[in-house]
């Protein structure tokens, strides 16, 4: 009988409990959106399945020694994995709509009002009981506003470490939500005579002006704001790559390969901080309030700008491209396209749309580098 109690204090089962049940529950939640709703599968499978591997008892995966112990440290821990997807992400995206049309930049810097109003707010919900968020702890939160896990993952990794596995999920999480959060906003924020706005067709960009433009941002970015170099800077290398014509084979491995290993590591990282004592906190759930609340902020940021710059314009821009000013991309892009052809079947927005949706990227960067430069 001894033999049998020490066999069975050595069997998860023993040693299960009730925060790590319902962990793992997260983690088959994640599952279930990944892969039976598609709900932003790349990560967020890796992550359900870090998840389930964190809370398993005695497995260690955690503990120094253990895989994803390592997968942290190496790849989060230091900031390499999401300077890396920036890379490939940059060797996806085509600048061209913002190039033929600069002004989209503007809309791009306004979606960006909502994480520094989520900012403010994160360290005014410090007033109700139980949460203490810190100015370090806010500005992590925030930048779930910029609706890009990437630029979430690395700024929380430098001043939050301890809320990485809650502002991811919300980041992601909220990304994915994008097709259901962003078009009762747009609607209500416009007309429908505003929605049918058709716009004029962008000229074309030369390939040296697609060439220059990453070159040149990342020129501007060393001169204003060094702080956000890493992920600008990556993402211009990634863009250049693309562009030139003379690395193919690279910039197809940073498209591909690159950026598909990495988020499998990177999910799993994330994935290893939804451990029950992390997670089961009263401040998880003021992160996934705040971060639908910086969303919804920036999405109706850009597009009260863009309604702006259509009246300066004479009717010339559709309001609702500016709620692709978040960093969603494609998806916000893609959004504002069908809700334009809800309204008008032969409004194609879609490539007006992206002008400001590579500019969200862009600014969820700059946003980040001015918190790390203010508060890091």
């Amino acid at each position: 009988m001894e033999k049998l109690q020490i066999l069975w204090q050595s069997t998860s089962l023993a040693n299960f409990e009730l925060g790590q049940l319902v962990m793992m529950l997260v983690g088959l939640v994640l599952l279930y959106l990944a892969i039976v709703r598609k709900f932003e599968p790349l990560l967020l499978l890796p992550i359900g399945f870090g998840a389930l591997l964190a809370n398993i008892p005695l497995a260690g995966f955690n503990d120094p020694g253990g895989m994803l112990y390592y997968i942290y440290a190496v790849g989060v821990d230091t900031g390499i994995f999401p300077l890396l997807i920036f890379m490939g992400v940059g060797a996806m995206t085509d600048f061209g709509a913002l190039i033929a049309n600069p002004r989209m930049l503007l809309l791009g810097a306004a979606a960006q009002f909502g994480i520094f109003a989520t900012l403010f707010g994160a360290i005014l919900l410090n007033a109700v009981p139980g949460f203490a968020f810190t100015l370090k702890e806010a500005s992590a939160i925030a930048i779930i506003g910029g609706a890009d896990g990437p630029t979430a993952i690395f700024l929380s990794s430098q001043l939050a470490p301890e809320l990485l596995g809650a502002v991811a999920v919300a980041a992601y999480s909220y990304m994915a939500l994008v097709p259901i959060i962003q078009p009762p906003i747009m609607k209500a924020l416009t007309t429908q005579a505003e929605r049918e706005i058709t716009m004029e067709q962008l000229r074309t960009v030369s390939k040296k002006e697609k060439v220059l433009f990453p070159l040149a941002v990342l020129i501007l970015t060393i001169m204003v704001l060094p702080t956000a170099t890493p992920l600008v800077g990556m993402f211009c290398l990634g863009n250049l790559m693309r562009e030139c014509g003379v690395v193919d084979r690279l910039s197809k491995t940073a498209q591909n390969e690159l950026i598909n290993i990495v988020t499998i590591f990177l999910g799993l990282a994330v994935g290893s901080k939804l451990s029950a004592d992390k997670f089961l906190t009263l401040e998880t759930l003021g992160i996934l309030l705040l971060g639908a609340v910086a969303f919804a902020i920036g999405t109706a940021a850009g597009v009260l700008m863009a309604k702006l710059m259509n009246r300066l314009s004479g009717g010339k821009v559709n309001p609702l491209i500016g709620a692709a000013g978040v960093s969603a991309v494609p998806m916000a892009a893609r959004v504002v396209n069908k809700v334009g052809l809800e309204a008008n079947p032969h409004n194609f927005l879609l490539m007006h749309a992206m002008g400001p949706n590579v500019a969200g990227v862009l600014g969820s960067a700059v946003a980040a580098g001015i918190l790390l430069a203010l508060v890091g």
